[in-house]
């Protein structure tokens, strides 16, 4: 019997909880999975000196592979990966001296115009590539695109620009998801339930009566995204709990500042990737934190106290700085690795079909440079970009040349992007 691709398990209140693809139910596999596609941003930049292959002082060791990858103390959490993950160099954006320097980061990271032909603009923001992408890998999921936002702070003093890196146009920005509760019940909990409930404790009865039917490999499958959805649960309800305790107390910080932020940041991950399993999207923003705000995060493991990143990017170089620039890193290790754990019908890996590009709008955040940004790129699209190099381009590349490689690599026919000069060859595969 030959059920529809998107099967559910369904329970009381309406609740029905999208599956991923179980070969068990269906008459044939596609012999591709579709790609998937994730701008994964920082803000503030990054230490350079220790971002960077060949600008430390002290290089701590080449990584040994399939592939020659140069690692540095802030790009370590990657070494376990760096076979699925190019660094790419020497990129730049076009700046336009009419706007504060951060408020043109986030906003124009994926967008950009040509100032050449837009000359009245104020910043060089259009249609995001997310949004261009979405319009051809979108048409069949129930969520064109997702935008994600991990900034849980109320006290905003600055406009939309600084807080958003996807937009339909200039100054319309798409809708960022910050609220945990509320993307779990978008995502996974429906319309029909309570705030309170947990999806799987309501779809228990019919999980269990459609695990019976499955082949061993399908029951484990099905097992393990059962459990990441109910770890998914637990997580954010020990956060919300956490905030509970925090708000009760005389902090001279807003509460969430207290949250661990490293916890956070993967309860977000953890519900992206769960989205692109089951297909509820294909393509996935997540700006990880708003350009300038200097309200504070307790980033684990740096310090014992909240701490603004904007302000200790100016305040010269510090090891906390290049440690928070490496606790990014981490987070950004995380989602790809997550990524590379979830098997795919026809045996290779969500990450295999995915491009997820780590990056930020300045290079060297506190002397506001648009120029040499950090740009990490993991997954090859079903084999169609190189992974596992460094790719240092000549200088002054834009960075609109990846984005035109990276949508060309999903089908996307674009001639040209922002102010690209043509598209960014040398990370394509052959053939």
């Amino acid at each position: 019997m030959t059920i529809p691709r998107r099967t559910f398990l369904r329970g009381v209140s309406g609740a029905a909880l999208t599956l991923p693809s179980l070969e068990s139910l269906h008459a044939s596999v596609a012999a591709k999975p579709a790609p998937r596609v994730v701008y994964w941003y920082v803000p503030t930049g990054v230490v350079r000196e220790e971002f960077f292959p060949g600008e430390q002082k002290n290089p701590e060791r080449i990584y040994q592979g399939p592939h020659a990858h140069t690692s540095t103390r802030t790009l370590r959490p990657l070494d376990p990966i760096a076979h699925k993950v190019t660094l790419v160099t020497n990129l730049d954006r076009t700046w336009l001296d009419a706007s504060d320097q951060h408020e043109q980061c986030g906003c124009c990271w994926l967008s950009g115009i040509d100032p050449r032909t837009h000359k009245t603009s104020r910043m060089p923001q259009g249609r995001t590539l997310d949004h261009v992408i979405a319009e051809r890998l979108g048409t069949d999921t129930p969520f064109r695109s997702l935008e994600f936002n991990g900034n849980p702070h109320h006290d905003n003093r600055e406009s939309i620009h600084y807080d958003s890196i996807s937009w339909y146009g200039p100054d319309y920005a798409a809708g960022n998801m910050k609220d945990p509760q509320a993307i779990y019940r978008r995502l996974f909990a429906g319309a029909g339930t309570a705030p309170s409930d947990r999806i799987t404790s309501l779809v228990l009865a019919d999980a269990r009566s459609l695990s019976a039917r499955l082949g061993s490999d399908d029951r484990h499958k099905l097992g393990e995204y059962l459990e990441s959805i109910r770890a998914i649960e637990q997580q954010m309800d020990r956060l919300v709990g956490l905030r509970s305790e925090l708000d009760k107390m005389q902090l001279p910080e807003p509460s969430v500042a207290h949250l661990p932020r490293g916890d956070y940041l993967k309860l977000f991950s953890d519900m992206m990737v769960a989205a692109l399993q089951v297909g509820l999207t294909r393509v996935a923003t997540m700006m990880v934190a708003p350009e300038r705000w200097d309200t504070p995060y307790l980033f684990d493991g740096v310090s014992d106290k909240p701490q603004s990143h904007h302000l200790l990017s100016h305040a010269g170089w510090s090891d906390e700085l290049r440690k928070i620039d490496e606790f990014h890193v981490e987070q950004f290790a995380y989602l790809i690795q997550k990524m590379d754990a979830i098997r795919e019908p026809d045996g290779s890996t969500l990450l295999d079909n995915s491009i997820v590009t780590y990056g930020s709008g300045l290079g060297q955040g506190a002397r506001h440079e648009y120029k040499r940004l950090p740009t990490v790129v993991a997954g090859s699209g079903g084999g169609r970009l190189k992974t596992g190099f460094h790719l240092d381009c000549k200088p002054g590349t834009p960075l609109a040349n990846l984005w035109v490689a990276q949508a060309r690599a999903v089908g996307v026919e674009l001639d040209a992007f922002a102010d690209s000069s043509g598209a960014l060859e040398d990370i394509v595969a052959v053939g």
